[in-house]
């Protein structure tokens, strides 16, 4: 049998220390999640429209929203209102004046500019980003795009050039803004597997199964969800390519008992997931072919929703119900050094954060499952065992997932019935409602 290292003691012991203050909370979530303690104040003006084509004013209207809003969603910018902005447009390097930017009211101390037009079907936009407190050498960065002329292409244009202004001002973190949410909603009749836009735009569906499917994981290539069906033989894990179009093979999905929450490793290796075919529910893993699985865990349980963490894939986080409630343990991906992480209450649905730093989960403080109080998502250090509440009682909250930045999490928020998801910065703030349509669960954000 597996030693068990008891942290819980600690907990009682050190609780002043686990409950940090709400601002040296602050610094260490900024610090850890890629936020930091200071933003950058950046403007972007709206793009010059070149030409007289008819489909000119409403590309351009499209790409000024989505890089504004790109660049206002980061979670490192302090955004100058486009009422503070100068009303002039420069369209090239020729064209700004670098101190109508830089004084009050804009105080900027960058701008992105450019233009936009569209010739002969194509959409052609040049942007640049400038500092706006060097006047010999201002350039920070400089972009051409040309691309089939529409609506899509004016949004994804702007993702790009967004992305380009948050790699090089954020540190050398690859931004979001090109990145998915795949998710289960009911809207169309049964609950099925869909995929949008970091932004809530774009949302359509993936598969057609006319059953219930649930916890999509995608692949870190982006080519393959698995996910779990629950059919009248109990649930299966499935995997579905993207690429083809259709479901794939994944043998040890279907073996026996009941097989549920998939979670990919890092290096797209093998597949983790909970299987009850040897009796209680325990932490399987198996090739990503869906071969060669093998029992991980072996204690009293069930145990269930694992996840790995990404950046070594030496350990997997996974809810144990072995005490009575749900707690979130971690454990070597061999099953070895098991460690409780939570204290109590009704804790669920762990997410590993890119840097491997902290945890992410549903948490329910108040005592176990149906009793007063709100479900809410919390932030666990785990080298010191603290934790912070990102969210605060605003209907009952559940299966947070890290985007690849380490700034942003998305989650499920259910309120009077209604199930929706939702992101936040990793600091709980800047929610956002993404979806409006149907009933929609258990989101799960692409590793880039």
């Amino acid at each position: 049998m597996k030693r068990i290292d008891w942290i819980l003691p600690l907990f009682f012991l050190f609780a002043a220390c686990l409950r940090a203050p709400q601002a040296a909370a602050q610094d260490w979530v900024h610090t850890g999640t890629n936020l930091g303690n200071q933003t950058i104040r950046l403007a972007a003006a709206n793009f010059k429209p070149v030409g007289t084509d008819p489909q000119t004013p409403a590309l351009k209207a499209v790409f000024d929203a989505t890089l504004y809003n790109d660049l206002s969603n980061a979670g490192i910018f302090q955004m100058v209102s486009k009422s503070l902005a100068p009303l002039a447009m420069p369209g090239s390097p020729q064209q700004i004046v670098l101190s109508q930017w830089s004084a009050a009211p804009a105080n900027a101390a960058f701008v992105a500019f450019g233009s936009l037009s569209v010739n002969n079907g194509r959409l052609i936009v040049y942007g640049w980003l400038y500092d706006t407190s060097n006047s010999i050498s201002p350039q920070v960065l400089g972009k051409a795009y040309n691309e089939p002329a529409s609506e899509d292409s004016a949004s994804t244009v702007a993702h790009e050039f967004a992305d380009a202004i948050i790699y090089r001002l954020g540190g050398g973190i690859q931004g979001i803004c090109q990145t998915k949410i795949y998710f289960v909603s009911s809207r169309s009749g049964t609950k099925e597997i869909w995929v949008m836009d970091y932004d809530g735009q774009n949302q359509h569906q993936i598969t057609h199964l006319g059953s219930i499917s649930m916890s999509p994981r995608i692949s870190p290539d982006n080519s393959r969800i698995a996910f779990t069906t629950l059919g009248p033989n109990g649930s299966a894990v499935r995997m579905y390519s993207l690429e083809l179009g259709r479901l794939v093979s994944f043998p040890e999905g279907e073996v026996g008992g009941s097989n549920q929450s998939a979670a990919w490793s890092a290096d797209g290796m093998h597949v983790a997931f909970s299987s009850s075919r040897s009796g209680e529910p325990e932490i399987w893993v198996a090739n990503a072919s869906g071969d060669s699985a093998h029992m991980i865990t072996s204690l009293a349980g069930p145990n269930v929703s694992p996840v790995w963490n990404p950046k070594t894939d030496a350990q997997i986080a996974f809810v144990s119900g072995r005490t009575g409630t749900p707690q979130i343990y971690i454990m070597g991906s061999d099953g070895s050094n098991i460690q409780r992480m939570t204290d109590g209450g009704y804790a669920v649905s762990p997410s590993w954060s890119p840097n491997g730093q902290f945890l992410t989960f549903a948490w329910d403080r108040s005592s176990g499952l149906g009793a007063p109080g709100a479900q809410d998502i919390y932030l666990f250090n785990i080298a010191t065992m603290q934790w912070v509440q990102l969210t605060h009682g605003e209907g009952n909250n559940d299966f947070p997932s890290w985007a690849p930045d380490g700034r942003h999490i998305v989650f499920q928020r259910t309120i009077d019935y209604r199930t929706d998801i939702w992101s936040m910065l990793a600091d709980g703030t800047q929610q956002h409602q993404l979806t409006f349509t149907g009933n929609n669960f258990m989101p799960n954000w692409s590793w880039k």
